[in-house]
C-alpha cells in the first residue's frame, strides 16, 4: 500500500532523508540508504528490500504506480513534486527525476553467508577501497558473473552509500554481503572451513591467472585502489596472483582487474572437461 503526497514545499519533517543525502553516516546512524535512478529503483521494487519513500517528478509518477501498488508494505509515502522543487529539495539536479528511500537489511554472518551459498564457493572479499564508485562497480560484476557472496573489510567505503548502490545498477539487491569488522579475521574463518583465499596481487611472479585453479571453494581478495592489499591481508591469503600485462602497465582499476579474475574463475567452473 501506498499514499500519494503531492509537495510544494521543502520543509516538511518526512523530507530530511532527501535534503541530506550527502550525509552518509546521518543515513547510516537512521539504518537506511538512498536510491537514486529509474533503474535502481526498478530493481529495488523487483526485491524483498523495504522501501521506505518515493520521491518523484510528476510526470514520472504513472510509470511507478501499479508497481508500487503491488508493493508488500504496509505505508509507502510516494512524495510527487515538480522538477524545480526536488532540485531545490537535494541541492542538485537529480536527472532521472527518481529518488527512494529504503531500509538497510540486518547485518549478515559469515555463517548465513556459508549457509547460503552453493558449493563450491565463490566469494569475494575487498580490503580498503576507499571509492564508493569502484565498490558499485565491482559489485555490479559480482552478480554479472555468478559470485556468491561479498565481503567487505572495515576498511572499505560503506556498502549502501548512494553512489556505492547507484554505480552497483541495483547489484547490492541480488549480492549476500558481510561488512566485516575485522577481515583479516574472516580470512582466517574462511581458510579454516576449507576456502582458499586467493590475493589479487599485481606484484608476484609466482603465478599469473590462468595458472591458477578455481574449481574449488574460493575467495578473490581484491586491494585498495592507490596501495593494493594490506601486509596482513596478503599475509592471510593462501597465495598471491597477478595478471599478465604489456607495455610496462603494472595494474589496473580494481572494477577492471576483478572483471578479469571473475570472468577466468567462471570459464574454468564452465569449461568442458579437459578443455581447461
Amino acid at each position: 500500500m501506498f499514499h500519494v503526497q503531492q509537495i510544494t514545499s521543502l520543509d516538511l519533517p518526512e523530507l530530511a532523508p532527501y535534503r541530506s543525502l550527502k550525509r552518509s553516516a546521518e543515513h547510516a546512524r537512521l539504518g537506511i540508504f538512498v536510491v537514486e535512478g529509474d533503474k535502481v529503483l526498478d530493481r529495488m521494487l523487483d526485491s524483498d528490500f523495504t522501501v521506505i519513500s518515493v520521491l518523484i517528478q510528476t510526470e514520472r509518477f504513472a510509470e511507478y504506480e501499479a508497481r508500487l501498488q503491488a508493493r508488500p508494505e504496509r505505508d509507502i509515502t510516494v512524495y510527487v513534486c515538480e522538477k524545480a522543487v526536488m532540485t531545490g529539495l537535494v541541492g542538485f539536479e537529480i536527472y532521472q527525476g527518481v529518488l527512494a528511500i529504503g531500509k538497510t537489511p540486518p547485518a549478515l554472518s559469515l555463517a548465513q553467508i556459508l549457509a547460503r551459498s552453493p558449493r563450491p564457493y565463490f566469494f569475494v572479499a575487498m580490503d580498503g577501497l576507499s571509492n564508493a564508485e569502484n565498490v558499485g562497480a565491482l559489485m555490479r560484476n559480482c552478480v554479472a558473473l555468478g559470485v556468491h557472496a561479498v565481503i567487505a573489510g572495515e576498511t572499505c567505503s560503506g556498502l549502501f552509500l548512494r553512489r556505492t548502490v547507484r554505480n552497483s545498477m541495483g547489484a547490492i539487491f541480488k549480492l549476500p554481503a558481510l561488512e566485516s569488522t575485522g577481515l583479516v579475521q574472516t580470512l582466517r574463518a574462511l581458510r579454516a572451513q576449507g576456502v582458499r583465499c586467493i590475493a589479487a596481487h599485481p606484484h608476484t611472479d609466482k603465478n599469473v591467472l590462468s595458472q591458477v585453479d578455481f574449481s574449488g571453494d574460493c575467495c578473490l581478495v581484491f586491494g585498495s585502489e592507490g596501495h593494493g592489499l594490506s601486509p596482513e591481508v596478503l599475509a592471510e591469503c593462501d597465495e598471491a596472483v597477478a595478471i599478465p600485462m604489456a607495455n610496462a602497465v603494472d595494474s589496473l582499476n580494481v572494477s577492471a582487474a576483478a572483471a578479469i579474475f571473475l570472468y577466468e574463475v567462471n570459464r574454468q567452473r564452465h569449461a568442458k572437461p579437459g578443455s581447461v
